[in-house]
């Protein structure tokens, strides 16, 4: 805006103070002057014209002479005044030449502020501006002037379109333009309708008025801008180089249903023409594609109708090409949908090879004249033949998975209780005994009798113990008909030495066909052996790889994760937000997947090692309940915890891994009610229970929701079909799912910690999970273990780390994920290089994060320890350390505690790494 002209003296312009009071001396003694001068002039008239009665001379100069020194006197006062009227006229004009001066210097420091200035009075009228005040209003710039109120002004910018912001709602923008003039609360920032951004800063003065600052940031907008779409496409980079190593197929489809991103192998294991795989392709195109595969007999794949069918889905769908897939469609925020294919041919050959296997196994045991079971080293059958189920009068189902003591006549168990434990000790024992067809000692059929063998079933050997015994197999041959041959030959012995000799020589023949059957039984137990080593020696394989390729997936991984959460850190448009948080949403399932799958790894390889202490329950339940608190109030669920002080014996992480999955699977799966926390004391043992009022779990399914990838469908889903979640009476309702390994986890665990886990449920009215731990005493050792540091948290600004890492992408994540939060992050990929940027830094760093696994055979915790010595040495102190690592392996933690590091796991946390950085600066 422009700054009116300074006005001369004695114009139009307001009179500062000194000016009104020397006007007002001036006006009084102009007045008083000029009633002396009608005085001296009425004087001298009546002196002219007065003459007294006797015409005396004398009389008339005694009045001259009283009028002169009346006259002087008067002259006098009036000289007086004049020197003083002409006094307060040189203290008037000086006055308005300091006024002036000081309003000249006013409007030229004015008009030398960098950007636009304007001055409102008490009443948001305009008094001052200057000139580039007005290059920040297009197309308004001659209708400002002072005197202007600011409401007039926000609506003429408005009316000529000034602000890009008042476009899609003027009457909105013009409130909040009011409302922020009148709160003067911070800096804020509009888009102009030439392309410019402006950014305002305004304060209130002492008398109610307020001085307003424009500044031009376009320059500042748009390198952000730039360095924003450049960040976006080194993520998109990112993001489809995971794709692209991703062992799936991944398709995705926005809510118009047009594919935005896919994978190399989506187009390799679909065989897919390059019209449904390009950019501006649809699902539609994929429609057409497929409704060609009619004439290869296939059916219509029902992934296909993603409008009519519910999200999410899967399936497994034969191809034409010969490959059996696992497909996969689940819903993202926005509307879309993500496709997932996973090639499971292998797979099922090798479920068909296993089962075809097993066919023929049982074709020869149920051939075979002998009765054959399996038991594993907890008594429970796992085979059984025909001539087995035959003299048990039992169906399979009510024999496997069941004990031999209830599944045998009490008087057999008792009678073969003996020999089953020295073959679980790893002894071959062999007996005969009283059988009937049932089993049931009143039974009044003719006896019979069995040679019983108990042969031990050897597994690997571990590396604290010779050999495993991983069950026993069970081998009952009926002798009843070479007791009656013994018999007879005794009779015939004692009567008839002819009789003797024939049934001696039929004895010794059935004997050579017994000796034959039992040597072709000892084959196939062999052979059921080594088919039993083979299996177990192919399951250590596939967990091996499984936690190596975890281990090796969570590098890129963390880096992914990083980069991420240094892009959510930035501002974006509502899309952009929404992509982003669809990126760290599907990472946290990759992320939450690769743990479970490592978790499970190490379990089935038995690198867990309890750690068995006494603590008080109170210290894993209490902060367990606060997590699910509020994800139960999302749920619209009311999650109630009983505390309860007593102490168990166990492991922690463990006992807490088990809790949590329970937690974890009552609220997703409870539609209404709640979820109770509890313990209930049972002798020397402490059941730890959930309950839920959920759908709730049929009884023939209660062992199956403890495998691997079982899930049940426990209830509607909740949610539309095209979303995550719904809302309504006043909550939301997340829809998600887990990956079916919770439980299964859980199961592992008990095994290790040698805990009892127990499930009740009742289809319509909710689930009970327990698990049983062993009661303890509170000892030091029971003291819990703090995760974080103590100290009071700090602002990260300004903060210098230095991070160390062999992995170039990490790094960059990192680097920018810390300059989000305000920290000068310096980076390294080797020691000596970090001591080489050591040397450059200004000061020394106020934190040192590393990599464990740095290259040359080279560990973080020696690095860092080398790093501190040298930092030390200059300044007496040694900055606090975080040892980053996807290997998560005992060995690695001890070595870390060893040095007294904090250490994080791999893929970061962005939150918990914050939150420890400022718990630690503290």
């Amino acid at each position: 805006m422009i700054i009116p002209k300074p006005l001369p003296a004695n114009r139009d312009a307001a009179p500062v103070p000194a000016d009104a009071d020397a006007a007002r001396r001036i006006a009084d003694l102009e007045q008083q002057v000029a009633k002396l001068t009608r005085i001296n002039q009425s004087l001298m008239d009546r002196v002219e014209r007065h003459v007294d009665g006797q015409g005396s001379a004398f009389s008339l100069f005694q009045t001259a002479i009283s009028l002169e020194n009346q006259v002087r006197s008067r002259t006098r006062s009036l000289e007086e005044a004049l020197v003083d009227l002409e006094q307060s006229y040189q203290e008037a004009a000086m006055a308005r030449e300091q006024a002036e001066t000081a309003r000249l210097r006013l409007f030229t420091a004015i008009e030398a502020v960098s950007g636009g200035f304007a001055l409102f009075d008490a009443d948001d009228r305009l008094v001052l501006f200057n000139q580039d005040y007005l290059s920040f209003w297009p197309g308004m710039a001659g209708d400002v002037h002072p005197g202007m109120s600011f409401s007039d002004m926000v609506h003429l910018a408005v009316q000529r379109k000034s602000v890009m912001d008042a476009y899609r709602d003027p009457d909105g923008w013009v409130r909040r333009r009011l409302r922020q003039h009148a709160d003067c609360q911070g800096p804020t920032v509009h888009a102009l309708s030439d392309g410019r951004w402006m950014q305002i800063n305004e304060k209130r003065t002492n008398d109610g008025g307020v001085v307003a600052i424009y500044t031009d940031i376009t320059a500042l907008k748009r390198r952000e801008t730039q360095q924003w779409k450049a960040a976006l496409a080194q993520k998109s980079t990112l993001l489809q180089a995971t794709l692209d190593n991703i062992f799936q197929g991944v398709a995705v489809y926005d809510a118009q249903l047009a594919l935005v991103a896919w994978n190399n192998e989506f187009v390799r294991l679909l065989d897919l023409t390059p019209r449904c795989v390009r950019r501006g392709a649809v699902f539609a195109d994929f429609q057409r594609f497929n409704d060609g595969l009619l004439a290869h007999g296939i059916s219509e794949p029902r992934f296909l109708d993603p409008q009519n069918n519910p999200l999410p889905l899967r399936l497994e769908q034969t191809w034409f090409n010969g490959r059996v897939l696992d497909i996969e469609r689940n819903p993202m925020p926005d509307g879309g949908f993500v496709l997932t294919f996973t090639d499971i041919t292998e797979r099922k050959r090798n479920e068909e090879a296993l089962r075809d296997s097993e066919r023929r196994i049982r074709l020869v045991t149920d051939a075979m004249p002998a009765l054959i079971a399996y038991a594993d080293a907890d008594e429970r059958y796992q085979f059984v033949n025909a001539p087995y189920r035959q003299w048990l009068h039992r169906p399979e189902t009510a024999i496997l998975g069941r004990r031999m003591r209830s599944v045998l006549a009490p008087a057999f168990y008792e009678r073969s209780r003996a020999y089953i434990r020295q073959a679980l000790a790893g002894q071959i024992v062999s007996f005969e005994v009283e059988l009937t067809p049932t089993g049931d000692p009143d039974n009044l059929a003719e006896p019979r009798y069995a040679h019983v063998t108990f042969v031990p079933h050897i597994g690997l050997p571990h590396a604290d113990q010779d050999r495993v015994i991983l069950g026993l197999f069970t081998l009952m041959q009926d002798v009843t008909e070479r007791r009656r041959a013994d018999a007879a030959i005794k009779e015939a012995n004692e009567t008839l030495e002819r009789r003797v000799t024939e049934r001696t020589a039929a004895l010794t023949a059935l004997n050579g066909q017994l000796q034959q059957e039992i040597a072709e039984r000892r084959e196939v137990e062999r052979a059921l052996q080594s088919a039993k080593v083979e299996a177990e020696q192919a399951n250590l394989s596939k967990t091996k790889f499984l936690a190596a390729a975890s281990h090796d997936l969570l590098q890129p991984l963390n880096s992914a994760r990083l980069f991420v959460s240094a892009l959510a850190e930035l501002e974006h448009t509502r899309k952009n937000r929404s992509l982003i948080d669809n990126i760290d949403v599907s990472l946290g399932a990759v992320e939450g997947l690769l743990d479970a799958l490592l978790d499970i790894s190490k379990l089935d390889a038995g690198a867990v090692s309890p750690e068995i202490v006494d603590f008080p329950i109170g210290s894993l339940l209490g902060p367990l309940s606060t997590e699910h608190q509020v994800l139960a109030q999302e749920q619209g669920l009311a999650l109630r915890y009983v505390p309860s002080r007593a102490v168990v014996r166990s492991d922690i992480r463990l006992l807490r891994s088990i809790v949590q999955n329970f937690l974890s699977n009552a609220v997703r799966y409870t539609q209404r009610g709640g979820v109770l926390l509890g313990c209930r004391r049972r002798g020397d043992t402490l059941r730890i229970e959930v309950w839920d009022s959920g759908p709730g779990i049929p009884a023939d399914q209660l062992d199956e929701i403890f495998k691997e990838f079982h899930q049940l469908h426990r209830g509607p889903m909740l949610g539309s079909p095209t979303g995550n979640s719904t809302k309504g009476e006043g909550r939301t309702r997340t829809t998600g799912r887990g990956m079916g390994l919770g439980l299964a986890i859980v199961r592992r665990v008990a095994k290790v910690l040698d805990v009892t886990v127990e499930t009740r449920s009742m289809v319509g009215r909710g689930s009970i999970f327990s698990v049983a731990v062993p009661l303890g005493t509170m000892t030091a050792s029971a003291v819990a273990r703090r995760v974080t540091g103590e100290g009071n948290a700090r602002p990260l600004d300004g903060t210098l780390v230095l991070v160390l890492d062999d992995e170039p992408s990490a790094l960059m994540g990192m680097q920018a994920l810390l300059s989000t939060w305000g920290c000068e992050a310096a980076v390294a990929s080797t020691g000596e290089e970090a001591l080489e940027v050591l040397g450059r830094l200004p000061r020394p760093p106020d934190a040192l994060i590393a990599d464990f696994h740095l290259g040359d055979g080279h560990t973080g915790p020696d690095e860092v320890t080398r790093l501190r010595q040298v930092i030390a040495a200059g300044t007496g102190l040694a900055p606090p350390a975080i040892i980053v690592t996807a290997d998560h392996t005992p060995e690695v933690e001890a070595q870390v505690k060893q040095h007294q590091y904090w250490m994080l796991k791999k893929p970061l946390n962005p939150a918990q790494l914050r939150a420890l950085l400022s718990s630690m600066l503290g």
